[in-house]
């Protein structure tokens, strides 16, 4: 399958990605936005970096040289553009917080260590003078996992990882390589690639998101179906903590009791410092076949998913668009608007490996999707959606500036559960936007699928009313709520962050609650550590 080639520009302060990216909206766009949810494109002025406000860095003179000597005077930043572009992630709520004329908050200096060592001796400094620490990958989180908390602590600086950036090791005969844990997606590929590898993670957050925050995250990819989520892949990592480091992963696999890695993979940087990561890879596929289906509605299409993966069959990407995100295309970003596919539901099916072990799957995938209601359309509408597969963000930043409030959620249940979920989410979302003046047009996928289940991802458009901030925390809760109440998990991928955080009780439980706290006061007993991030 395609992906980025070369090193991407720093992503823009206030929305995703490469500038030159950007999709403005089109005329099709324009119309469905007036049709759909009332919004008449009313850009407003860009606010320039250089007029924005932070407020003033809380770190000593003191503080500040004696870290500049830890880490190296050129690698220890306060400037105001540093800190802005670390001022948190790309939700939503991120962006519309970075169009206030306001005075905004930013991390009070960015650290840039170039080894686990120079992590350690600023985790132990950090630690002992109590200054808050946010670990800092890619820069994607949609989920608050970045916001500089302080909490009680008096300054609170960020540690990007960009320097961590090296393959350490690739063994080809036990398909395994070690990365640094600030190597990105498409750098990850391309130096797998060089030796005929590849690692086969692809999340929506790709282009810039780091090995190290997959793992942080519990990051799964668009390829799940076939690779597996990224704690799937993980065999071993290498976190670094305010007491000491923890050297995990032994062994394929293990009865030496609880396996710890799986406690620190998706410890969203609240534990430690993940600092290196062994990955189970595969060879590059020689043979990739597309074909995309319409089924007559998203039950039909949901039950024709869950055969194919009960069947095991093996897809490498197996997805399924509701009516309405077929109705306006999204699935395929590039024509947003412009045509509707199918007067049903899109599903994506795409197969990686032998040429031979392509065609069985095919075959037998094939067989199976027909015999359920599905109509094959060609391979076209699955080219299309592999082509702009990482498009949608920057179109976000569009429906932003033109009035319109947009999002996305995900959340996971049991196939039996997935119609009432579904229905509870579309539910409260529609409702919750309406109580604020407007419509709101709710579509929903199935992207990662499991034996027992599946993950559902919904994108919402609607007109910005109000106070949009306000607007879309009303709305967000009221959907995270209805997870909860309909049996679903609070995230499937995106991860807790502070966003979630209101929600961890109900998600493990109050007993669940202490074994965490217990974990984090045994690796970072002063608290340092991202702050007010997973842990209620």
């Amino acid at each position: 399958m395609t992906q980025p080639e070369g090193l991407l520009p720093p992503m823009k302060w206030n929305a995703w990605g490469d500038p030159a990216a950007a999709k403005p909206l089109s005329e099709g766009i324009r119309t469905l936005l007036k049709q759909a949810v009332g919004v008449d494109d009313s850009a407003a002025a860009e606010l320039e970096p250089d007029r924005v406000r932070l407020r003033p860095s809380a770190l000593s003179r003191a503080h500040r040289e004696a870290l500049a000597e830890l880490v190296g005077a050129a690698y220890c930043r306060t400037e105001d553009r540093d800190r802005l572009l670390h001022a948190g992630g790309k939700s939503t709520l991120d962006l519309l917080r970075r169009k206030d004329t306001g005075v905004q908050d930013a991390p009070d200096a960015i650290l840039l260590p170039g080894d686990e060592d120079a992590v350690a001796t600023i985790l132990r400094y950090c630690s002992h003078h109590r200054i808050a620490v946010v670990p800092f990958g890619g820069g994607t989180s949609v989920v608050g996992g970045l916001d500089p908390i302080r909490g009680e602590f008096p300054a609170v600086v960020t540690l990007d990882l960009c320097r961590l950036d090296q393959l350490f090791s690739l063994d080809e005969v036990s398909g395994q390589a070690v990365f640094g844990a600030g190597v990105t997606g498409p750098d990850a590929e391309r130096l797998l690639g060089a030796q005929g590898f590849s690692l086969g993670h692809f999340p929506q957050s790709f282009e810039y998101a780091t090995i190290g925050g997959f793992a942080a995250t519990r990051s799964s990819g668009q390829d799940s179906a076939g690779y597996g989520r990224f704690n799937d892949m993980v065999r071993g990592l290498r976190v670094v903590t305010p007491v000491g480091t923890l050297d995990l992963g032994r062994a394929p696999e293990s009865a030496a009791g609880p396996d710890l890695r799986q406690l620190l993979i998706g410890s969203e940087g609240a534990f430690g410092v993940i600092t290196r990561v062994r990955l189970r890879v595969h060879r590059v596929p020689e043979a990739v076949r597309y074909e995309a289906w319409s089924f007559p509605d998203f039950q039909t299409g949901a039950d024709a998913l869950r055969a194919v993966t009960q069947t095991a069959t093996g897809p490498t990407v197996l997805r399924l668009s509701d009516e309405a995100e077929t109705g306006v295309n999204l699935a395929t970003t590039d024509a947003i608007g412009e045509s509707q596919i199918t007067g049903g539901c899109l599903a994506i099916t795409v197969f990686e490996g032998s040429a031979e072990h392509v065609e069985s799957r095919h075959a037998e995938t094939s067989t199976l999707l027909a015999a359920r209601g599905g109509t094959s359309l060609g391979d076209g509408p699955a080219r299309a959606w592999e082509h702009g597969r990482f498009g949608a963000p920057y179109l976000r930043d569009s429906l932003l500036s033109a009035g319109a409030l947009c999002e996305t959620l995900e959340t996971a249940t049991d196939w039996s559960n997935i119609p009432t979920l579904k229905a509870a989410v579309t539910q409260a979302l529609t409702d919750a936007l309406a109580a604020t003046g407007t419509p709101a047009l709710v579509m929903c996928h199935i992207s990662h699928v499991y034996p027992t289940g599946a993950s559902l991802y919904f994108t919402v458009v609607a007109g910005q009313r109000g106070n949009p901030i306000e607007q879309w925390r009303a709305a967000k809760k009221a959907a995270c709520d209805a997870i909860v109440a309909a049996g679903g998990t609070i995230t499937h991928h995106h991860a807790v962050g502070a966003d979630h955080r209101p929600w961890m009780s109900d998600e493990v439980g109050e007993l669940g609650v202490r074994v965490l706290r217990a974990v984090k006061a045994t690796l970072d007993p002063a608290g340092i550590l991202n702050p007010g991030k997973l842990i209620p």
